[in-house]
């Protein structure tokens, strides 16, 4: 069933950024598009919260994502280039970028343990 779910939740995500950089008119845009804005920084901030429980894990990673959008959203007002689809495109690098650095940094197997000597 988990994987399952998570194959389903990446093609609603995927859906949503796509309809959104595609500016259609569909009545799930909106609500494919949020679970994207909240599920790619959220599943990028847990991969890197491997040591937490479970629960913790999502809770710090839907408030990390929260922020991270909340983030990204003022910057562009700032510097006046807010746009639906720069949003879009913001999210998709920084989730990516977040995740490419947890796969070069995780250990690729079991590292030899050094024996001490006395």
């Amino acid at each position: 069933m988990g994987p399952l779910l998570a194959g389903v939740a990446v093609v609603v995500a995927t859906t949503g950024a796509v309809l959104a950089l595609a500016d259609a008119d569909s009545p799930v845009r909106g609500p494919f598009t949020l679970f994207f804005l909240l599920a790619a920084p959220g599943t990028a901030i847990g991969a890197t919260l491997r040591g937490l429980e479970p629960f913790g894990r999502a809770v710090a990673s839907i408030a990390g994502a929260v922020a991270l959008n909340l983030l990204v959203a003022q910057g562009m007002l700032a510097t006046h280039s807010w746009s639906v689809r720069g949003g879009i495109v913001a999210m998709t690098a920084i989730s990516s970028l977040v995740l490419l650095l947890v796969l070069v940094r995780r250990p690729r197997g079991r590292t030899e343990r050094r024996r001490r000597t006395f």
